[in-house]
């Protein structure tokens, strides 16, 4: 019973995290807000010690920091923090799309195509499914490289500028069209260099981009 009862805990606080993630990373939770953990626990309709091991474990990523009256708070995520994350990703996300290229699966490229294609074909996406089509391809590809240590970089970059742009607003209507239509074909063509170039221009025309509004 009592390995049963850990087992249920550990389930509510890994449900717990995703759902507070989720929300930092769609700037539901701001940066700056105070973690106001009973409250948090209430909503969420779960008890106290998931509540806090969920806001450890975000605690220990960086995502959520204490401020000065030690008070646990949503990360600021700066445009000097974003720049640096960027900069990551243009060191490690080339070379997993050259990594990954050789082997995708097909099925995986026509997934992600359609996404793409629904995207264009809509006069007004939701944002949601912008963000999904960017997780799937981006994080797909650090997956898909056969290096763990290389996705997980990706992954925990990604939160920073994700975030930095979402709380910004940052996003347009349809981000990026021509730069994923090149990082597609290349993938498509099995052309490692090709695909490393591709998602080289396109970070740093985000980056670019985002530069520009200041």
């Amino acid at each position: 019973m009592a390995e049963q009862d850990t087992g249920t805990e550990t389930s509510l606080a890994d449900e717990t995290y995703r759902a507070l993630l989720e929300e930092i990373l769609s700037a539901q939770l701001a940066g700056g807000v105070v973690i106001q953990e009973r409250r948090l626990a209430a909503r969420l309709g779960v008890s106290r010690s998931p509540m806090r091991d969920a806001l450890g474990r975000l605690e220990g990523q960086g995502l959520l920091v204490r401020n000065g009256k030690s008070l646990l708070t949503v990360r600021v995520i700066t445009l000097k923090d974003y720049l640096n994350s960027l900069a990551m990703r243009l060191l490690v996300e080339p070379a997993a799309a050259a990594l990954a290229c050789p082997d995708l699966p097909e099925a995986v490229l026509r997934r992600w195509t359609a996404m793409l294609d629904a995207i264009e074909a809509d006069p007004d996406p939701d944002p949601a499914t912008i963000w999904r089509f960017d997780d799937a391809l981006h994080q797909g590809l650090g997956e898909a490289s056969g290096n763990p240590f290389m996705a997980e970089t990706i992954v925990q970059m990604r939160r920073y500028t994700t975030i930095f742009e979402r709380q910004r607003r940052l996003e347009q209507r349809k981000p990026g069209l021509e730069d994923h239509r090149e990082i597609l074909a290349a993938l498509a063509a099995r052309d490692p260099e090709a695909a490393r170039q591709a998602m080289a221009r396109h970070l740093d025309k985000v980056r670019q981009r985002v530069l520009s509004t200041y």
